[in-house]
């Protein structure tokens, strides 16, 4: 598996390259971008600065072969008008980047696609992106990194309490994290041919936004609304099985058609992000799970809503059964591999306490009120303790990054034309 893209500390996407002379090769034949007419007039203002259509193509282009996820034109406009607040920042706090800095910010980039800044920068010409252009990545990428890592630093403090809870119970204690959109197609009883036809024909889009549409038109799961999209998911958490179904993708990529409890799951690998340390594994959770009549009906989805209200934990779920059978309520430990596949995934979607609705039982008439008790886990030998405290101040700047970004762009005069 190669990852395409993760997010470095500073809250800069930072792309990675396992796969990335694959896409280069395959654009060595095309032509460079053909000058027109207006080419260097301004598109963006940014404060005083403009960013002109010249940068934007070439970044957009660079974008594209380096396969980065989403809309390759919104990224790099999203990108440029995030570089010029970072460098007029920079620039007041008196942060320059000399000749032998980029350099080196350049040779640590190319690395990432196993070639010299040479190599790199050459596979780049040849498809039509200019040095120059790399050069602006990297330079704002390192004028920014300098700034939040002095402005910030001294305000971040990771003990040792910190690094033992970050190996032991967070989620943030995982060495790779997916991003994932999904797809639920119901198998209903005689048109099971027909829900098999229209899996395959959904496992062969390509594009993001292609996938995301047939989410909304055609998946059965909640998350059917938003295109199909799910937060980031530790890959430790996620079974076992569908764990090696989503490292085999590229980003933009669909699974096959699996078979779940009455459906066809379909995934599309959005992102990968990798982490520093080593993960844990998940060997058991405990959950519960409340019955109530009526499916995906509005009474039931109702009913589902005023228990979520009442409960805080597991335990109040006895309160809410009480006078009801006992088979209405389902609550225990399970070993990983005891728990249904379709279970063990909503799990993996859910923190301490969370609760998911997305689930049936009897043939879709009875709603499956699912919370997470506990995750639990064991450590993976080999984490490096200087390296989870490393990662844990990294993060905690990043946040801090974050926030300094987002004044930045509250407080600046941005224009489109």
């Amino acid at each position: 598996m190669t990852y395409r893209a993760r997010m470095t500390t500073t809250g800069q996407t930072i792309l990675r390259f396992g796969a990335v002379l694959t896409a280069l090769a395959l654009m060595l034949a095309a032509p460079a971008p053909v000058a027109a007419q207006g080419l260097f007039a301004p598109v963006i203002k940014v404060g005083d600065s403009v960013i002109t259509r010249y940068e934007l193509e070439q970044r957009t282009l660079m974008l594209q072969l380096l396969n980065a996820p989403g809309d390759p034109a919104e990224l790099a406009e999203e990108q440029l008008i995030e570089d010029r607040l970072k460098l007029a920042e920079g620039a007041r706090y008196g942060i320059t980047i000399s000749p032998e800095d980029l350099a080196t910010g350049k040779e640590e980039f190319a690395a990432r696609a196993n070639l010299n800044t040479d190599q790199f920068v050459q596979a780049l010409a040849q498809a039509g992106v200019a040095e120059e252009t790399l050069d602006a990545f990297v330079r704002s990428g390192l004028v920014w990194r300098q700034l939040v890592r002095g402005r910030f630093g001294r305000f971040v403090n990771i003990d040792d309490d910190d690094v033992y809870r970050a190996l032991t119970n967070s989620p943030n204690g995982e060495s790779v994290r997916v991003l994932i959109s999904e797809i639920f197609i119901p198998l209903q009883p005689g048109q099971e041919a027909e829900a098999q036809a229209l899996a395959d024909q959904i496992s062969q889009i390509t594009t993001l936004d292609g996938f995301a549409q047939a989410a909304r038109r055609y998946s059965a799961a909640p998350s059917g609304r938003a295109g199909g999209r799910v937060n980031w998911i530790p890959l430790s958490d996620l079974p076992a099985n569908l764990r090696g179904v989503v490292m085999a993708l590229e980003p933009g990529e669909v699974s096959a058609p699996l078979p779940v409890q009455n459906a066809l799951a379909l995934f599309q690998l959005r992102a990968v992000e990798e982490g520093a340390y080593a993960p844990h594994e998940v060997v058991a959770m405990d959950y519960a799970a409340y019955y109530i009549a009526g499916g995906r009906s509005e009474a039931a989805l109702k009913r589902a809503a005023e228990v979520k209200a009442q409960v805080d934990r597991c335990d109040d779920l006895y309160g809410i059964a009480k006078g009801e059978p006992a088979s209405v309520l389902d609550r225990g430990r399970k070993p990983v591999g005891e728990i249904p596949q379709d279970v063990a995934y909503e799990l993996a979607k859910l923190d301490r306490n969370e609760v998911s609705t997305a689930l049936t039982r009897s043939n879709g008439q009875t709603l499956v009120f699912l919370m997470l008790c506990e995750r639990e886990t064991v450590q993976a030998e080999g984490a490096d303790e200087d390296a989870v405290q490393t990662e844990l101040q990294n993060q905690e700047i990043d946040r801090f990054a974050n926030g300094l970004l987002a004044r930045l762009k509250a407080e600046t005069r941005i224009v489109v034309y």
